[in-house]
């Protein structure tokens, strides 16, 4: 059952949570994210890509980089930029993007169910970037980003949500992307204790998005336990960040390929060898969206077709060898387009549905060889390959809206 625990969050006073929230560390590059802290003293971009204040040539991983994360927070901190709450909390964070509506509930989660599986995951992680973030969290002290988790969704919960969103929040904020923000501080003890006896409830919590955040808080909980003779379990490192959803409220976008070429094949020859495992139909010249499983769109030489994968041509009854991400490079990209990996070949990119199918023929249309539309990943079959002790292929899901960093900060100590 998943034990979650209230924290005393850090946090932007009132007036500053629009000067603090930033996209998520890594949304964007440096470059990029220098870019976007010109004029903005507080972003919080200042903590999570901290080498906007070292000179350009810093290498992401000196321990400068570090040190400087650290020195922003504490700054913005003593500064009352940032508050952190008298009394432990639960909070809630609902995010509005158009017609997607999503309720979390922010919590400390337990290092020892992500240990025990009662956390699912269905991503390897690399361990370049679960060694950066290990040494961000353990420098910092700080959980400066929250994982993404989903659970079987709950009406009791939905109901209790729904009830104490009556109250005024404590932010309500529409960021630049028109996505809104807006998040209330739970602190009655009795309110607490409901929430915290649901969860006992849950079975199980899974990881939809932040792997190395959840990899990271979970390895440093594992140095300072091992490193104290006084462990209880209750120290703050035995949590790490994260926000809650139910499972039915979470959008989940496609994720589309773009490929530089074609593997030294003419348009003709390589059309041929796709038909080999795929119907295949030109539509024309409009970007097609697939409408259902297993179908997909591709555009080539100005012109979109629709991809049918053939039955027959992939196990329909293994949950991660029947996902389209699947069938799309066991059956296309690796035979024909020889992407044997695509997590490190540099002949291909992928690109998040919220860019719009308008980017993969732009892209082709300046160069590039092919592109591929995707149908969206469900969260069934997500949790179906986390309930199963399987994997998801690489750059399976995107999920938006995006939660703002800055807005909740939880401390190791």
């Amino acid at each position: 059952m998943a034990k979650i625990k209230p924290f005393k969050g850090v946090r932007p006073a009132f007036d500053k949570i629009k000067d603090v929230a930033s996209p998520p560390y890594d949304v964007l590059n440096s470059a990029e994210a220098r870019v976007a802290v010109q004029g903005k003293p507080y972003s919080f971009l200042h903590v999570i890509k901290p080498e906007v204040d070292l000179p350009e040539d810093i290498d992401l991983y000196d321990e400068k980089v570090y040190q400087k994360g650290k020195e922003n927070l504490y700054r913005m901190m003593q500064e009352g930029v940032l508050i952190q709450d008298a009394t432990p909390c639960y909070y809630i964070y609902r995010l509005i993007m158009g017609d997607v509506c999503e309720v979390g509930l922010v919590a400390g989660t337990s290092v020892e169910d992500y240990e025990n599986d009662v956390i699912k995951k269905h991503e390897h992680t690399r361990a370049d970037k679960e060694a950066d973030r290990i040494k961000h969290v353990d420098t910092l002290n700080a959980n400066t980003g929250p994982v993404f988790l989903t659970y079987p969704a709950r009406e009791d919960l939905d109901a209790l949500m729904n009830e104490l969103m009556k109250a005024t929040p404590d932010y309500d904020f529409t960021a630049d992307d028109n996505v809104r923000h807006t998040f209330w501080k739970i602190e009655d003890a009795d309110v607490i204790n409901k929430i915290t006896d649901i969860f006992t409830r849950i079975p199980n919590l899974y990881v939809a998005d932040g792997h190395h955040r959840s990899a990271s808080g979970t390895k440093v909980g594992q140095q300072r336990r091992a490193a104290n003779p006084n462990h209880t379990g209750d120290e703050e490192y035995n949590y790490f960040l994260s926000v809650i959803f139910p499972h039915d409220q979470l959008y989940i976008m496609d994720y589309n390929r773009v490929v530089k070429d074609l593997n030294d094949l003419s348009n003709g020859e390589f059309i041929a060898k796709v038909e080999e495992k795929f119907s295949v139909e030109k539509i024309g010249y409009e970007p097609y969206k697939p409408e259902a499983l297993h179908t997909f769109g591709m555009y080539l030489d100005g012109a979109w077709y629709k991809l049918t994968a053939i039955d027959g041509t992939f196990p329909a009854n293994d949950p991660v060898k029947s996902l389209d991400v699947s069938i799309m490079q066991e059956n296309l990209l690796h035979p024909i387009l020889a992407i044997g990996d695509p997590r490190t070949d540099k002949r291909i990119d992928f690109v998040g549905g919220i860019r719009g199918l308008d980017e993969l023929s732009r892209r082709v249309d300046a160069g590039e060889a092919v592109a591929f539309s995707m149908f969206p990943t469900s969260i069934e079959q997500l949790m179906a390959i986390a309930d199963a002790g399987k994997v998801m292929p690489p750059k399976s899901t995107w999920f938006e809206p995006k939660l703002r960093s800055g807005v909740i900060v939880h401390l190791l100590d």
